[in-house]
């Protein structure tokens, strides 16, 4: 049997290289005589840039940026100059992401957390690109990119000659209950006070009212409504990632698709990775399946948007905390009963 292996990163303990390659291992424990390959993925979100880089080659380029807290971060993007076209990709997490707040400070951090580092990256890319794909997901941030358009003006950059793209991980909007403050606030730390007060400060900026209901705008904390803005083209994340990675040949040599993240909940069903690799799988007429530390989206959804199956590794060893403790060896052992379930 030949089996894909396709997962984005699992939050906080794996990386996408590193859960594929548990995913992997698990599979030829089991059934050792079945072809399998790796494809690790990104949506936009962490990982964005090193999965670019694995898959397209390029330069990556180095900078300290002004974190979400204020303080100075190392950040990284993607310089791809190929066939005439000069092109940046920029992964907002690391000038913003949630990771870069420790999870004491996020009650207190989470209406003053800056994009700023976005826009010094955005900065810096301009000196030698003609497009620049800005990266939207895991920010720990809710300003709608207020900071970064402050960096950008504050450098004086002139974005006349380029061509901007926001490759979002979610479809939300910038307001309302399914907008930025509502929905990931409290992922940020963010009371139910804080979310109001979060949701009238979005709303009160002019800039981004004329985006606001467009899809995306929501993504990053509305750093996607800022970003469209200027002028970007709005994309999903996870279908660029698809089509500069060559996951659609990949899938045309498999019998099936194994994808996965940290969570595999509702939020997953609107623009994030595993969608987009079961819309791949379903296109071939092949099962994907899915692997997540916590699974809570029911069948009749999951099979709506082509996942055929989901496992959850904590329910598989025991518990979360179990799941997490020893991260890989869990996801291996997940793998193992999977591959048991599903090869011939």
């Amino acid at each position: 049997m030949r089996v894909l292996i396709a997962p984005d990163c699992f939050g906080g303990t794996l990386t996408a290289r590193e859960a594929a390659d548990a995913i992997a291992t698990g599979w030829r424990d089991a059934k050792p005589d079945d072809v399998v390959a790796q494809r690790p993925l990104a949506d936009g979100g962490p990982g964005f840039v090193d999965v670019l880089h694995a898959a397209t080659g390029g330069d990556i380029r180095h900078i300290t940026v002004t974190g979400p807290l204020g303080e100075p971060v190392q950040a990284r993007w993607l310089s791809l100059h190929a066939g005439g076209r000069r092109a940046a990709y920029i992964e907002s997490a690391e000038a913003c992401g949630l990771h870069l707040i420790p999870a004491e400070l996020r009650p207190q951090t989470c209406e003053t957390a800056t994009t700023r580092g976005v826009g010094e990256l955005i900065a810096a890319a301009t000196a030698d690109n003609d497009v620049i794909t800005v990266g939207l997901g895991g920010s720990g941030t809710t300003d709608g990119g207020a900071g970064m358009l402050a960096a950008l003006s504050d450098a004086d950059v002139d974005l006349t000659a380029t061509s901007l793209v926001a490759a979002s991980d979610v479809e939300n909007p910038l307001l309302g209950p399914h907008g930025a403050a509502r929905t990931f606030g409290p992922q940020k730390g963010a009371s139910p006070e804080a979310v109001e007060r979060l949701e009238a400060k979005l709303a009160a900026m002019d800039v981004l009212t004329p985006v606001s209901d467009m899809s995306g705008a929501g993504a990053a904390g509305g750093l996607g409504a800022a970003l469209l803005s200027l002028g970007a083209t709005m994309t999903s994340g996870a279908g660029l990632v698809r089509d500069l990675t060559g996951l659609d040949a990949a899938l045309d040599e498999a019998d099936v698709v194994i994808t996965g993240e940290g969570s595999f909940d509702w939020q997953s069903l609107r623009g994030k990775l595993i969608t987009a690799v079961a819309a791949g799988a379903a296109e071939r007429g092949i099962p994907c399946i899915a692997i997540a530390g916590q699974v809570s989206v029911g069948r009749r959804e999951m099979g709506a948007a082509g996942v055929q199956a989901a496992y959850s590794v904590s329910d598989h060893v025991g518990s979360v905390h179990k799941s997490i403790a020893d991260a890989r060896k869990s996801v291996i052992a997940t793998a193992q009963y999977v591959a048991r379930q599903w090869s011939r």
